[in-house]
């Protein structure tokens, strides 16, 4: 994903998507074993640990989040451990079986997850700049020299998305594929890339996918690709788990609900008073689950197999 304003899939319609498949994955990608003294606690591993899990949206997700667990594990005088997940769907069995404290969700992600039994609460999302509000883009792209001028222009062509699970990535473009006429399932010849940035390459090349989607923060790094479209979509949560005791979800909010990265940095963090953290980092604004009732109005209107539980 990113450190952003502002993404999975779970469910009986996911399980036949991958997730099924995926509860191997997830454990191959380290997901830490609850036992029964850890459920008891309400903890993913145990009382000393706080497990903090991302999607790896970029080969720099695990650089970017470094600060923020730094800041988490000061707040909350635990230990923080990174659990990157191989895909969305193996995040969400991940937060569904209760082995993850404190995660970076899409908002996608977060309603599938809890639509299927994931017991989370948002706490804020990133914003990168001041004065911004939590969101950002999903842009349509083409390569720098191609013909295609608009989402119509899709139809029939080999189109890259990130993820069945991701807002930006796959949730969004559906929508706006149907609303310009184009089924995605049968209109297009779809292509997963799995990571936004690996999207924008496949299409700046023009190979696997003559076109695509991804979010902007990634888009902006690539002078190989063109913006045909674009759509805002709510901002990516900072969730934490129902289960956790009160007195640690109340240092969670309390630390995280609205910071900036001059608290941070205040707080003794190393790699936080970097030009890398602070292009993905600015602040954080407070979101609550309201905030995301688009996503699921965009459930509804899709029909998307994602969103059922």
């Amino acid at each position: 994903m990113k450190l952003r304003a502002l993404p999975a899939l779970a469910g009986v319609a996911l399980l036949a998507l991958g997730l099924a498949a995926c509860s191997g994955s997830a454990d191959a990608a380290g997901t830490p074993a609850a036992d029964d003294s850890s459920s008891a606690s309400g903890f993913a591993v145990d009382e000393n640990t706080l497990v903090f899990g991302v999607v790896p949206d970029s080969v720099d997700t695990e650089t970017n989040y470094q600060p923020l667990m730094d800041y988490i594990a000061e707040i909350t005088g635990k230990t923080v451990e990174y659990h990157e997940s191989t895909d969305y769907a193996a995040l969400i069995e991940a937060a569904v079986a209760g082995k993850v404290d404190v995660a970076s969700f899409s908002g996608f992600t977060y309603v599938t997850a809890t639509n299927n039994g994931a017991k989370l609460t948002p706490i804020s999302s990133i914003v990168t700049e001041e004065g911004q509000e939590p969101g950002y883009f999903s842009q349509a792209i083409v390569p720098a020299g191609s013909d295609i001028k608009s989402l119509e222009d899709f139809k029939g062509k080999k189109v890259c998305f990130v993820d069945p699970s991701s807002t930006s990535g796959y949730l969004f473009p559906s929508y706006n594929l149907l609303k310009a006429g184009i089924d995605p399932k049968t209109d297009i010849t779809p292509v997963f890339a799995g990571k936004h940035d690996v999207s924008v390459t496949k299409v700046g090349e023009g190979v696997e996918c003559e076109a695509g989607f991804a979010e902007d923060s990634e888009v902006e790094k690539s002078d190989k690709v063109k913006v045909i479209d674009e759509t805002m979509v709510p901002g990516a949560p900072l969730v934490y788990s129902s289960t956790l005791p009160d007195d640690v979800s109340k240092k969670l909010i309390d630390g995280l609900s609205e910071i900036t990265i001059d608290d941070i940095i205040a707080a003794g963090i190393d790699g936080a008073d970097t030009d890398a953290f602070r292009s993905v980092f600015y602040a954080t604004k407070p979101v609550d689950d309201a905030y995301y009732d688009l996503i699921r109005d965009i459930c509804k209107e899709t029909e998307a197999e994602q969103c059922q539980a």
